[in-house]
């Protein structure tokens, strides 16, 4: 799909193709399932050893319509799941699908939610996308209820340790670069 409609010459042979390239497939963009991107999905850490999803899950899927993206994940931890060095040092980070335009990075309006399943403890929150720490950009840092500011993710926050079962939900829609 493009962003920038053709500009037609006057006496131009209009063909099959272009009518399916400049109509046909800019209008089934619009109405085109979700891309699950689960096997190019980044868990990653800021610094330090990155977590490990081992025997955990992770569904990453988008949609993008012109420079409009929405995504959700689920990151289901599993009982081999490691998570990196903990602390502020680990501040976790986890891909995007697409790059997001300049002037979107740092906006933290990309919903979260947090399960402790052995708790019964739900926490959410807001993420901030971020251009740094992934080719297609971040969403990194949380804000909470519970904070007057942005805290890091990490194996100690939102909850005080992880474990299988764990789940992270995040949810957001973001410009993307192009």
């Amino acid at each position: 799909m493009t962003t920038t409609p053709r500009t037609w010459v006057v006496g131009e042979v209009v063909t099959a193709a272009l009518l399916n390239q400049e109509i046909r497939d800019q209008l089934n963009s619009f109405f085109g399932g979700w891309t699950d991107y689960s096997g190019t999905f980044v868990w990653g850490a800021e610094t330090g050893t990155a977590p490990a999803i081992v025997n955990g899950s992770i569904v990453a899927r988008f949609l993008k319509v012109g420079r409009t993206v929405d995504y959700i994940h689920r990151i289901t931890m599993g009982s081999t799941t490691t998570y990196g060095d903990g602390g502020s040092n680990g501040n976790y980070y986890f891909s995007l699908p697409a790059p997001p335009a300049a002037s979107w990075s740092g906006h933290k309006t990309q919903f979260v939610i947090w399960r402790d399943e052995s708790a019964s403890i739900n926490q959410h929150g807001v993420g901030a996308v971020s251009t740094a720490n992934h080719a297609n950009g971040s969403l990194r840092q949380i804000s909470t209820p519970n904070t007057a500011s942005a805290a890091f993710w990490d194996s100690a926050a939102p909850f005080a340790s992880l474990a299988a079962s764990d789940i992270f939900y995040h949810a957001g829609r973001y410009e993307a670069a192009a």
